[in-house]
């Protein structure tokens, strides 16, 4: 698949919304997150984003996510979210992209929920990439073990087994590379043929450091990742933050890639 080149300037990494949520399309909170990275090339990812972006990198090196957590009280608009078939655990595998405005952003290449219902929705209503596991999160003491094991539409029995011990304190100052890879305010992908951007707002995450107790997992490999990816080089923890997704802007912000010109254009 072509991609966009890279913008001529994306927008910052800041660790608070470059945008306001003006329209108000979902509502909910993440919760008990462990965030684990692995560094990898820009090329070897690039034909798994979507049209119109291209993998975002820090120092010339993108990212793949293996993201878990708990999902509470999804909600529509500004309704109050829903108790049952809004709460259960998810797990994600994303990379790390920009559009041609600047806008940083998610590719999500899977995402394993607990409910059948957010999942029908996901795939049949926005295109989204949500499969249906059997899943649970569970917290002893400092250590938060995810567990998930895939029920459909498969491949069947790709399945994931993390383990964290979380540290104490909170990181005060997160690295760059901390930054990077959660400070995200969107969400790329296509609906319908053409390139889809959802913006989010949620406060500063706070995080802290952990320490990787166990990992288990095919869901990397199951989302056409090209290559066994070893240990990963960031481990974290956030108790998690409240979130706001709104509607596509109806004017993209950020900076636009010039045109480029072809033979036989006009004027």
């Amino acid at each position: 698949m072509q991609q966009t080149p890279p913008p001529v300037e994306s927008e910052p990494i800041s660790a608070d919304p470059p945008h306001r949520t003006d329209r108000t399309l979902l509502t909910q909170s993440w919760l008990d997150l462990a965030f684990l990275h692995w560094p990898v090339e820009p090329a070897e990812v690039a034909p798994l984003l979507p049209a119109g972006t291209a993998p975002d990198t820090l120092d010339g090196v993108t990212y793949v996510g293996l993201v878990a957590f708990r999902m509470h009280r999804v909600g529509w608009f500004r309704l109050p979210g829903i108790p049952y078939l809004g709460t259960f655990p998810e797990t994600n595998v994303r990379l790390y992209s920009v559009d041609g405005h600047g806008r940083r952003g998610v590719v999500f290449r899977s995402l394993d929920a607990s409910r059948l219902l957010p999942v029908a929705i996901g795939r049949w209503g926005f295109r989204i990439p949500y499969v249906w596991s059997r899943m649970s999160v569970r917290r002893d003491g400092s250590t938060v073990t995810y567990l998930s094991r895939r029920r459909w539409p498969g491949p069947r029995g790709a399945h994931s087994a993390i383990t964290v011990d979380v540290g104490e304190p909170p990181v005060e100052e997160p690295t760059a590379l901390e930054h990077f890879l959660t400070a995200r305010w969107g969400m790329h992908s296509s609906l319908l043929g053409r390139p889809l951007y959802l913006p989010n707002t949620h406060p500063r995450w706070p995080l802290h450091r952990a320490r990787l107790v166990s990992l288990d997992e095919s869901l990397l490999t199951a989302a056409g990742l090209p290559r066994p990816l070893g240990e990963p080089v960031s481990v974290l923890y956030s108790p998690g933050v409240p979130v706001r997704f709104s509607g596509p802007p109806r004017q993209p912000y950020g900076v636009r890639v010039p045109r480029q010109r072809r033979p036989g254009d006009g004027g």
